[in-house]
């Protein structure tokens, strides 16, 4: 465009007050500053806008068609600048978050449901699939922020943690427990666990194969809550997030086993792309638990 935006909305102004003078004191500005502008941008334009006249000016037929289409640009920018002053104030826009169901169910559901009170004009849209798969969503642009369950490294990502997490076994009730376990013992029980292909069974396998043990699960599942149910039901030893199953644990439906020593702590977190800044309801968001892990 070889011509300043400015000497458009001059034009806009003055067509629509159809009066110089008029247009310069909406403007602000000297009536002679606007027969300058005028002026140059028929000059630019190499076509004659306006007819002037004692009674004013009104408009020729080619600026009668320059108007139509500054008018639709001014209105056009006078929405974006709207539509910019609604998502600075978390008015309107998107979070889209990718998580599977333990992680949304019991860990992100509160959050999801104190941000939509904060900012209902913000629609949330979720996508699921395995931790390893939330990371591609990211990086595809399916997801803006991806809560996984850690550790995981990947060198397009930011990951950080947000939550500490802790392992266990658990039986049912009336499942003849011992008072602990040696990592060789709770081996040998008959175990239900995730699939190989989720990140918290590989910690599991990396863990044992630490001290030179292989699990053999009986049993395994892609759910977090089905380990919970066949444990209850006394079909084996499942082990299980405790931080996800504290309600289960609390009735009673499930015990813990005492694993001596006990699996090392570990986290979940959040990633998103290192070279995108986060939108503003992406940043909200993870204020919002950040604020709550810390006490704020």
């Amino acid at each position: 465009m070889k011509t300043k935006l400015e000497y458009y909305r001059i034009f806009y102004e003055t067509a629509r007050f159809a009066s110089f003078s008029a247009a310069a004191n909406h403007l602000y500005i000297s009536q002679s500053a606007i027969s300058q502008c005028i002026h140059q941008l028929e000059k630019d334009l190499n076509t004659q806008l306006f007819i002037r006249s004692r009674r004013g000016v009104h408009l020729t037929q080619e600026g009668t068609l320059l108007f139509q289409k500054v008018e639709s640009a001014l209105q056009a920018l006078e929405q974006g600048e709207t539509m910019l002053a609604r998502l600075q104030h978390l008015e309107s826009g998107t979070l889209v978050i990718a998580a599977g169901d333990t992680i949304t169910c019991h860990y992100l559901l509160p959050y999801l449901e104190e941000f939509h009170a904060a900012y209902p004009g913000i629609r949330i849209e979720m996508a699921n699939s395995y931790s390893s798969h939330m990371l591609e969503f990211v990086k595809e642009g399916k997801a803006e922020l991806a809560f996984v369950n850690l550790p995981v490294s990947d060198d397009e990502l930011c990951i950080k943690p947000c939550l500490e997490i802790h392992d266990i076994f658990v039986c049912g009730s009336d499942y003849p427990k011992k008072e602990r376990y040696s990592w060789n013992q709770m081996a040998d029980e008959p175990l239900i666990l995730l699939e190989e292909n989720s990140i918290s069974r590989r910690y599991l396998n990396e863990q044992f194969q630490k001290k030179e043990i292989t699990l053999k699960p009986q049993i395994e599942f892609a759910a977090h809550e089905l380990l919970i149910r066949f444990a209850s039901i006394y079909l084996g030893v499942s082990c299980v997030v405790e931080e996800f199953s504290k309600e289960s644990l609390e009735q009673g439906i499930i015990h813990k086993m005492n694993l001596e020593p006990p699996l090392p702590s570990r986290h979940i977190g959040y990633a998103y792309l290192k070279q995108n800044p986060l939108s503003l309801p992406a940043q909200a968001f993870l204020n919002l638990i950040l604020k709550k892990q810390t006490g704020g």
